[in-house]
């Protein structure tokens, strides 16, 4: 059944959580139609976005990422919050589908009335983040969620994308996990904003005090990301409840000390100038594609690169430099402008 943008705006502010899934699945669509429909709707709802803690949530497999949302996300449920969890699923590399399916390994949370979880396929998208998920945060935000928290798959150096879309980056370690070179990589350290040491229990307390001095010490030689803030390394249990409470604290000083230094607003307006040049180079490329003749070239140019007949740079500058020499072409749609 197809529903009109005005049902999906009125069912999403109502919490409607079938029109909201709808709503989210059209934005995700690439269907010229529903692209159309997803850009009017996105437009419209734009007024009521904004008002949010956008939480990235990292670490490498077996961190315990899911686990500890789940509870994280019951937490800030019993302050009387709402919270949407967007799961990052890695894709299939048969059907772009969700491998892992979140919503099935958060069943306490998914039954929470204020909760809402969608688990989307990253579809091969750098970061382990779905090429929509800042469109679908908007989604949600629009209707009341209070926290959004965004899962990844945890694929390493490319959490900046993360990073880039939300106001607090949390990092989950695991003592023994084979990710201890992970956790002291430079690259990650200068995200984060809050670690968190998970499946810390009595056996294994004093390891996880050392993996936390070492990390401390590695974030002293690491320029502070916001001033007056120092990275928190806190241990806990999200299995059993301990430390989530500290970790929600945190997070609310840390978005209040952003917010007292000018900087909330401001990290936002660069995060939607990242997503408008993202979005700008698809859809030049998309519109670029489907002209024959520049498809043609394209292709040609990107067989030269992968046959390394020259450097993948120089081929790609050669394409475009033919494609604007072509001043008879114009973008298909362009006369509608």
């Amino acid at each position: 059944m197809k529903f009109s943008t005005e049902e999906l705006i009125e069912g999403i502010q109502s919490g409607n959580k079938r029109l909201i899934a709808k709503a989210i699945t059209l934005v995700e669509s690439k269907k010229a139609e529903h692209r159309q429909q997803a850009e009017e709707l996105l437009k419209k709802i734009m007024p009521f976005t904004g008002k949010s803690v956008r939480v990235g949530i990292t670490g490498v497999p077996g961190a315990g990422k899911s686990t500890f949302i789940e509870n994280f996300g019951r937490l800030v449920i019993s302050q009387g919050k709402k919270v949407a969890v967007l799961a990052i699923d890695p894709s299939s590399a048969i059907n772009k589908g969700s491998i892992l399916g979140d919503k099935t390994r958060m069943e306490e949370l998914s039954k929470e009335e204020n909760a809402f979880i969608r688990p989307s396929p990253s579809s091969g998208f750098l970061g382990g983040v779905a090429n929509t998920t800042f469109e679908t945060m908007m989604i949600c935000e629009a209707a009341g969620y209070d926290y959004i928290l965004i899962e990844t798959v945890g694929v390493g150096q490319s959490e900046v994308l993360v990073a880039d879309i939300t106001d607090v980056f949390l990092f989950l370690k695991i003592i023994g996990g084979g990710d201890e070179l992970q956790g002291i990589k430079r690259g990650i350290m200068e995200m984060v904003d809050v670690i968190f040491i998970n499946k810390v229990e009595e056996s294994n307390f004093q390891k996880a005090k050392n993996t936390r001095l070492e990390l401390k010490r590695a974030l002293d030689f690491i320029p502070p990301k916001e001033k007056d803030w120092k990275v928190p390394v806190l241990l806990g249990s999200a299995l059993h409840n301990q430390g989530l409470q500290e970790v929600f604290e945190k997070i609310d000083d840390f978005i209040s000390l952003k917010k007292k230094n000018n900087r909330f607003e401001a990290v936002r307006t660069q995060q939607a100038e990242k997503r408008f040049e993202y979005w700008v180079q698809e859809y030049i490329l998309s519109m670029m594609k489907r002209d024959n003749s520049v498809e043609e070239a394209y292709i040609q140019h990107k067989k030269n690169a992968s046959a390394m007949v020259s450097n993948p740079s120089t081929e790609a500058k050669l394409f475009v430099e033919k494609f604007l020499r072509d001043s008879s072409f114009e973008f298909p749609g362009s006369e509608n402008v």
